[in-house]
């Protein structure tokens, strides 16, 4: 999951397994699996490190659970 802004300034949390397209138009519009659209006011840019940051931080964890 990541924080994503909405344009009125209110913050959720997206599940980025679900993110299909990130586009620059020039607002930011994530197209999700469902093909549902969201406006967010973070940059494509943003987006997609907030996406690597999510998923090293799980697969960082991953072998540790292997182990147990």
């Amino acid at each position: 999951m990541i924080s994503v802004t909405r344009l009125d300034g209110t913050k959720f949390y997206l599940n980025s397994d679900l993110v299909e397209t990130i586009e620059s138009t020039p607002d930011t519009v994530v197209t999700l699996t469902s093909q549902k659209k969201l406006v967010v006011r973070e940059s494509p840019r943003e987006l997609i490190d907030g996406i690597v940051a999510f998923r090293r931080r799980i697969f960082a964890i991953g072998p540790q659970l292997v182990d147990r």
